[in-house]
């Protein structure tokens, strides 16, 4: 009886302290995926996603000829990320979309601060010339994502160094 009851009292603590995430159905599967790599990957993520308050396809961010914010990192006054937002408009070809994600993605869950060229032709990098060109070669963007990741290099006490290309 008393595992019972405390049992019951864990579980009604942790799921009224526990933040529901809303995250956009049309990201759903793509972060699904990128969780599915993590694991591959033993990088932990349950944490960091419940500190979110939603991840979610914006109208918001800059779009304009001489260049767009596809996505980013929006952050409270205390300068925590509280939410993962993506461009509307890369909603337009579902291959930009999951770049795109994936890069943001990798920013907050892969502790990525930094982007790690100018345009290189990775995932990370701060302009792609071609998304196509990355998806093409998407297994190998993969493993270069998560294996150059700080969040990877930290657990095998690798030091974490950006390459200027």
């Amino acid at each position: 009886m008393r595992k019972l009851i405390l049992l019951s009292l864990l579980f009604t603590c942790f799921a009224t302290s526990a933040q529901e995430v809303q995250i956009d159905g049309r990201l759903q599967p793509l972060l699904t995926d990128f969780f599915e790599k993590c694991k591959k990957y033993n990088i932990e993520v349950h944490e960091k996603l419940f500190k979110l308050q939603s991840i979610d396809v914006v109208n918001t961010l800059t779009v304009s000829e001489n260049g767009s914010t596809l996505g980013m990192l929006r952050r409270n006054e205390q300068g925590e990320v509280v939410s993962i937002e993506i461009n509307w408009i890369a909603l337009m070809d579902p291959e930009i979309l999951k770049v795109v994600a994936f890069h943001e993605f990798g920013h907050y869950f892969l502790d990525y601060s930094k982007h790690v060229c100018d345009d290189c032709g990775e995932i990370m990098a701060v302009v792609n010339s071609s998304y196509f060109e990355i998806i093409r070669d998407w297994d190998n963007q993969l493993q270069i994502l998560f294996e150059q990741s700080p969040v990877y290099k930290r657990k095998l006490g690798t030091p974490i160094a950006y390459r200027k290309h």
